[in-house]
């Protein structure tokens, strides 16, 4: 519960100030005809509907199992976190392409550049506000990784979406006001197209990434490789366990995951002492993950696992 309120909370930051950030930019664009102006607003638009998108995801996500739904709806939040990746390519990068192309056949004089000026100040430091949020709760879940790697072993899209779509935003915003300052200065209205087409190319690469990575989460990624290892841990610690012969997880959503576990008993035990083996296990596995909402214990030989597990490795991976 506490990483789902950090969640929300990170959501919430970005809501607020994309709202508030897109408003004044929609009035300034107004004001004075800057096409990267109207982008950002674009962008900020496109950000806020994500937000929500996102919020409707967690509330999805939270929902208990039931009959249809034995594991949980944990996908939920993949799935509305794969939209917003879509969202933000067709609408953010699209209409910022199509103005930026439109402004450079119809290249206009920005009118009124102080007011653009002003307003890109102000949402780089509503920005940067926001993106401190995401970027804390990132790294207290993913610890000093790299942040590609960090990025890519990230169970919770709407920590990392945020992140992304600020770190978009900030870098937008340096593109709008290098544009529209050269413009003014070189007397070059194209340059602001050109400023417009930038922040596309920026939002396009976002999403790619984003719908690349919540894409293998939404299929059934595994779970991080330490829980896996942990588990097996728990196991074969076990004294009813000959050998704990290996674990196969599936990420079912930020704080989900179901495991299917291989292990080989004494074969002197009975069926009730089996059965009192794997409630032990149970037990521990759930007092040291609560996250494994779902797990199933085979009783099985090292050999038999082993001979499974090869035909697993020998499936074809693309990569993606």
């Amino acid at each position: 519960m506490a990483k789902e309120s950090a969640s929300r909370t990170v959501v919430y930051a970005a809501l607020a100030g994309n709202l508030a950030i897109a408003v004044i930019k929609f009035v300034a664009a107004a004001l004075t005809g800057s096409s990267a102006m109207l982008s950002e607003g674009v962008h900020s638009l496109v950000d806020t509907i994500n937000e929500v998108l996102l919020l409707y995801g967690l509330k999805r996500a939270a929902k208990p199992p039931d009959v249809s739904h034995p594991f949980g709806h944990g996908r939920e939040l993949y799935f509305w976190s794969f939209i917003v990746a879509i969202l933000v390519f067709a609408l953010g990068a699209g209409v910022s392409f199509y103005e930026g192309i439109i402004h450079l056949q119809n290249p206009e004089p920005i009118e009124r550049p102080i007011v653009s000026y002003v307003v890109l100040v102000a949402s780089f430091l509503s920005e940067i506000g926001s993106w401190w949020v995401a970027h804390r709760e990132f790294r207290a879940a993913t610890g000093n990784q790299g942040y590609l790697a960090a990025f890519r072993a990230s169970k919770d899209p709407s920590v990392f979406t945020v992140l992304f779509e600020d770190s978009a935003a900030l870098l937008g915003l340096v593109i709008a006001g290098a544009g529209i300052g050269a413009a003014q200065v070189l007397h070059m209205p194209r340059l602001d197209g050109v400023a417009s087409i930038g922040i596309a190319l920026v939002l396009a690469v976002s999403s790619i990434l984003l719908a690349a990575e919540i894409k293998k989460l939404l299929i059934g990624e595994a779970a991080h490789p330490h829980v896996r290892e942990s588990l097996l841990v728990i196991v074969g610690s076990d004294p009813d366990v000959v050998s704990a012969n290996g674990v196969v997880t599936v990420q079912l959503g930020p704080n989900q995951v179901v495991a299917a576990l291989s292990a080989e008993f004494h074969d002197q035990l009975t069926t009730p002492e089996i059965e009192a083996c794997v409630s032990r296990i149970e037990a521990a596995v759930k007092q040291a993950h609560p996250e494994v909402t779902a797990l199933f214990v085979k009783p099985q030989t090292a050999e038999t696992w082993r001979r499974r597990f090869e035909l697993l490795s020998q499936e074809p991976d693309d990569g993606a």
